[in-house]
């Protein structure tokens, strides 16, 4: 163990305290243990590791190894790896790495006897709003196919919810031990009991209702609350509103996408609404007044004269909620000047002498064109 330097390896100050290294060393074990992280070289830190807090989590092995640089020889003992002072000594019992390690593991799926409450499935469905519906809000009633805890037995799963017995592998407790040797020693971990599947009960007589599983399927009719300003492809979940896993396990969640149908004329970007608003050109010239859709029915849009093709007019307060808040986005209508499809000949020779009324002088950005060509 001699020639490194492991208040490197562990992280911490040569004046560490003992809770300091300690600290360190449960993040960095957790972070590299083996069985937590697969990748090629957390094995090699994780002996690395272990083999800096062997020496400077004992206090006397740290003062030998301040003093002189080593723990004073084999700082595994006589014994070799699996003797006295082994890896096997530090991840049996009696306190040190067992007690860091239990509490390590206990983040996984609890420790020292503590029941883990299994979860429920999610369920995922999709829903269609339409525009308005998803503008201004809504409240929908729907029917889903769920598993639901069954009313019999409790989610026990056994007759009348009292036909059962303490499970013989965990005595209860829903949660195993295991211990596994490896090359760097031994670990202890802890899971789900296999034999009762985390009940800590083993079922004597089966529930007829729901077969001893505990749930049943059901159709259930659940009232929705679709909040003003929701969009295309967003989720609304209703947390326990998902299947049941039975027993005291809790419910997962129902998750609701949302696909809201177009405008016919409107486009929505966000809470602001945007309309192409092709007008005749003569209208734009002269100016004058127009019918134009909006969340809350018609508005009537002033033309100014002259008014350019491509001018943006905003309409403030005009567009969609924004969701979970009070304001509200603008309508931004683009005008578009539309020239008519065809012209006859007397029309053309009006055009055309109005044209001259008119003069090229008057058009300053294309006179402006022409200055630069």
């Amino acid at each position: 163990m001699a020639n490194k330097d492991y208040y490197s390896v562990l992280g911490v100050d040569k004046n560490a305290s003992e809770d300091e290294i300690k600290s360190a060393y449960r993040r960095l074990a957790k972070k590299y243990h083996p069985d937590l992280n697969k990748t090629p070289e957390a094995a090699e830190k994780f002996k690395d590791i272990n083999e800096a807090y062997e020496v400077l989590g004992d206090p006397k092995k740290r003062a030998n190894y301040d003093q002189f640089g080593s723990a004073d020889g084999n700082p595994f003992g006589a014994g070799g790896a699996g003797g006295a002072g082994g890896f096997g000594d530090f991840f049996g019992g009696g306190g040190g790495f067992s007690d860091i390690f239990s509490d390590i593991f206990s983040a996984f799926g609890g420790g020292h006897g503590e029941k883990v409450r299994q979860r429920g499935a999610d369920i995922n469905i999709a829903v269609n709003l339409t525009f308005e519906e998803a503008c201004f809000g809504c409240v929908k009633n729907i029917t889903i196919g769920k598993q639901d805890k069954c009313t019999a037995c409790n989610g026990t799963g056994a007759k009348n919810g009292r036909e059962f017995s303490i499970c013989p592998e965990c005595n209860g407790a829903g949660r195993v031990r295991y211990q596994q040797n490896t090359l760097f020693g031994t670990t202890i971990r802890e899971a789900s009991c296999p034999k009762c599947n985390g009940s800590g009960k083993i079922i004597r007589e089966k529930c007829a209702e729901c077969n001893g599983k505990g749930v049943k399927k059901t159709n259930k009719t659940i009232q929705v609350k679709f909040p003003a300003g929701i969009d295309n492809d967003q989720t609304l979940r209703m947390k326990g509103e998902g299947n049941s896993p039975g027993g005291d396990g809790v419910n997962g969640d129902l998750n609701i996408r949302i696909s809201v149908s177009p405008h016919k004329i409107l486009i929505r970007k966000g809470k602001d609404l945007y309309l192409d608003l092709y007008l005749p050109f003569t209208l734009t010239l002269l100016g004058g007044k127009v019918d134009i859709p909006t969340l809350e029915g018609k508005y009537t849009l002033t033309i100014p004269e002259l008014t350019p093709s491509g001018t943006v007019m905003r309409l403030k307060n005009k567009g969609v909620k924004e969701l979970n808040r009070e304001n509200r986005g603008d309508l931004l209508i683009t005008i578009k000047a539309e020239t008519p499809k065809s012209l006859d000949k007397q029309t053309k020779t009006k055009i055309q002498e109005l044209a001259k009324e008119i003069g090229d002088n008057s058009y300053i950005k294309y006179n402006n064109f022409l200055k630069k060509m």
